[in-house]
């Protein structure tokens, strides 16, 4: 079973809902190992550079991420409504 809690994953990511947080802890990540997937796919977001995921884990949580987060719409109002950015 994994350290991952349901509140370190939403401290980072969010909104995520309750089957993605599910799927994300039974990989068995560690709380270290969630940070540096979404540091990747923070990273990968910014550059718009695509590497190969990392073996494991992370690979495997970063796979979950890129399928949840990239794919969101984006509002147009921004994250929480505000148009200022």
């Amino acid at each position: 079973m994994s350290d991952l809690s349901r509140d370190d994953v939403l401290a980072i990511v969010h909104p995520l809902d309750d089957a993605t947080i599910a799927e994300i802890i039974a990989t068995g990540a560690s709380p270290e190992e969630f940070k540096q997937a979404a540091a990747v796919l923070d990273r990968e977001k910014k550059t718009h550079e695509h590497r190969a995921l990392p073996p494991g884990r992370v690979g495997r949580v970063i796979s979950i991420l890129e399928r949840v987060v990239l794919t969101r719409p984006r509002s147009r109002f921004g994250e929480g409504g505000s148009t200022m950015e």
